[in-house]
């Protein structure tokens, strides 16, 4: 075994920012080895389960024009190749993330995103360092693109107009960046590494300049990362990536293997929702030559050994309820399962901080369930509750129970919901939402939406309920019938007025508002700006009001103590306040 692992690299980015373009690059690098693409031998590139290396001499031979002779020291790279709802936040090891380094792609003609703003977030929390691959550099206008470039040869080969275009993309960039605290530089003008972080441009489509990022990536891992890369020995430790079912195999999981070894027969500890539970090895697999991962079928190849970094697949009894995104760890010894078994319960229970009141949060992984309370403890929104798997019907009913509508909601990150408990939902009239995306700013942003709407709609309720203040003027030339009732033409100067309501002049009650129509249609309440007809009760025109009159709307006292908690429109305000005056001049306590 070589004395270090190769860096685990994750790539992030936004979506259509190029991180697909670029894997399946790095995947064709293998056709430029020594061997095919199909062969397995040394200098073809290997994919595992979840992730894809490359290996060194294969880095080597591409990245020679830019090493001046020199070789890498580590066995090559592994790129985490995870399922697609699985986000980088909440996959770890060891207490960080489960990447030594990652490439943050951003699309150069489009610069920062949200999803490439949260993949900074996730970073800078998990503490991983970065490079930035400015991708789509050949669709800048003039650019000159040549398939397998080192960028540095391409920078030479460019107009002035094209260069001038590059600068100007790579200064937005700087901007961007610096919001987040980060000092850019272009990788070749880079003199300490330490202090900025280094932006690659890159053509991912084309395969320009990927060279130049590969030199990057593993130049500062062997620089900066020398001490994580040589804990290979001891014990193997993995994170699970993916459970599910294999024919013939039964249950399977898919890992990362990040440290030591692992055997066929090894006794590991694995973390499931009960806590933590040991099993033994009984099968490892790895896709045979170049089948994709996800859709290899029959095409395994048994292996009785695996060593970090690799990715892996094991079959073993007993891994009912094992959690995506927790460690597997080897043990040896009786001493090592009662430590490992500790780890395990400690990581089987979520270190998340709930309310008596608050939403519901689920999601796949324990990483991602903490990610997503993070995000909203940042909002200080309140969790009730937090659990893992698929949305349930339980926790429809477990949202309704919550006694503040707006915490009736279940956001949910990358797990799905199940059909029993979308028919729950639309069944419930208690307003419960399920916000459900492979995405957290997604999550936040639908909910900041659904929390305005639902809080609008609350309003609008209560509304309903309550009578509002309003303050009316009799139009000239509109009145239609003197009394019984009588009915004239009104403007809503201000609030609203509503059928039942009694009319005021001057403090003097008048009668009651029978009816409201506007043309043909009639109508519960008119709001401000309206003209209307009104029919009056109890009133006669030209007796207790005159067309000219601006008369207020009157209100219950029970209204005016619900009113005085609620919102109301400046106007709305205005005329309440005059209501109270006339009523306290009878009842100083009124309305209180």
């Amino acid at each position: 075994m070589a004395e270090r692992r190769q860096p685990i690299v994750a790539v992030l980015g936004h979506v259509d920012h190029g991180k697909t373009s670029l894997l399946d690059h790095v995947r064709s690098l293998g056709e430029h080895g020594r061997a095919s693409v199909m062969d397995r031998e040394a200098g073809g590139i290997t994919q595992h389960i979840g992730a894809t290396e490359v290996p060194a001499d294969v880095l080597n031979e591409l990245c020679s024009p830019l090493l001046g002779g020199k070789a890498f020291d580590s066995p090559g790279l592994l790129f985490i190749d995870t399922p697609g709802h699985h986000s980088f936040s909440t996959l770890r090891a060891r207490g960080g993330s489960l990447a030594d380094i990652a490439i943050l792609i951003v699309d150069v003609m489009e610069g920062c995103k949200p999803q490439t703003k949260e993949s900074v977030r996730v970073l800078k929390q998990s503490k991983t360092p970065f490079v930035i691959a400015a991708n789509k550099v050949d669709r800048i206008h003039g650019w000159h693109a040549e398939r397998g470039r080192a960028m540095v040869h391409a920078m030479r080969d460019q107009s002035k107009e094209a260069i001038g275009l590059v600068e100007h993309r790579y200064w937005d960039l700087v901007g961007q960046f610096a919001e987040d605290g980060f000092n850019i530089e272009r990788y070749d003008r880079v003199k300490d590494f330490t202090k900025d972080i280094a932006l690659v441009p890159i053509s991912a489509r084309e395969g320009e300049g990927v060279q130049d990022l590969l030199a990057v990536v593993i130049g500062l891992a062997e620089r900066f990362l020398a001490e994580q890369l040589t804990d290979i020995e001891g014990s193997g430790e993995g994170t699970v990536l993916e459970m599910k079912e294999e024919r013939g195999l039964g249950r399977t999981l898919d890992l990362i293997l990040h440290r030591g070894s692992i055997r066929k027969g090894d006794e590991v500890v694995l973390v499931t929702d009960q806590g933590g539970v040991s099993t033994h090895v009984k099968g490892m697999f790895c896709p045979r030559g170049m089948s994709e991962m996800r859709d290899a079928g029959n095409r395994w190849d048994d292996s009785d050994v695996a060593y970090a970094a690799a990715g892996v697949k094991i079959s073993a009894p007993s891994l009912e309820g094992v959690l995506v995104g927790t460690t597997l760890r080897v043990v040896n010894s009786d001493e090592d399962r009662a430590a490992a078994m500790a780890v395990a319960n400690e990581e089987a229970n979520l270190s998340i901080e709930l309310d008596e009141e608050g939403v519901c949060i689920k999601s796949d992984t324990v990483g991602g369930l903490e990610a997503l309370a993070k995000e909203l403890g940042g909002k200080q929104i309140p969790i009730r509750e937090a659990s893992l798997g698929k949305v349930s019907r339980r926790d429809v009913r477990s949202a309704e129970a919550s006694s503040d509508p707006l915490h009736r909601v279940i956001m949910a990150f990358s797990t799905d919901i199940l059909a029993e408990a979308e028919a729950e939902i639309e069944d419930s009239d208690a307003g419960v939402r399920h916000i459900g995306s492979d995405i957290i700013y997604r999550i936040l942003e639908e909910h900041e939406e659904w929390v305005q709407q639902r809080s609008l709609e609350l309003e609008e309720e209560r509304r309903e309920k309550v009578v509002y203040p309003g303050r009316v003027l009799l139009l000239p030339d509109h009145t239609f019938r003197v009394s019984k009732p009588a009915v004239v033409g009104v403007r809503v100067l201000a609030g609203r007025i509503h059928i039942g309501q009694r009319l005021l002049k001057e403090g003097r009650r008048l009668g009651r508002i029978k009816s409201i129509r506007s043309g043909q249609e009639s109508m519960k309440e008119a709001i401000q700006g309206a003209e209307v007809a009104i029919a009056v009760e109890g009133a006669t025109v030209g007796r207790q009001f005159d067309e000219g009159d601006v008369l207020l709307v009157d209100i219950p006292e029970s209204h005016a103590r619900k009113l005085r908690k609620m919102e109301m429109t400046t106007v709305e305000r205005e005329v309440y306040e005059d209501l109270l005056a006339i009523h306290r001049k009878e009842d100083h306590f009124w309305g209180r």
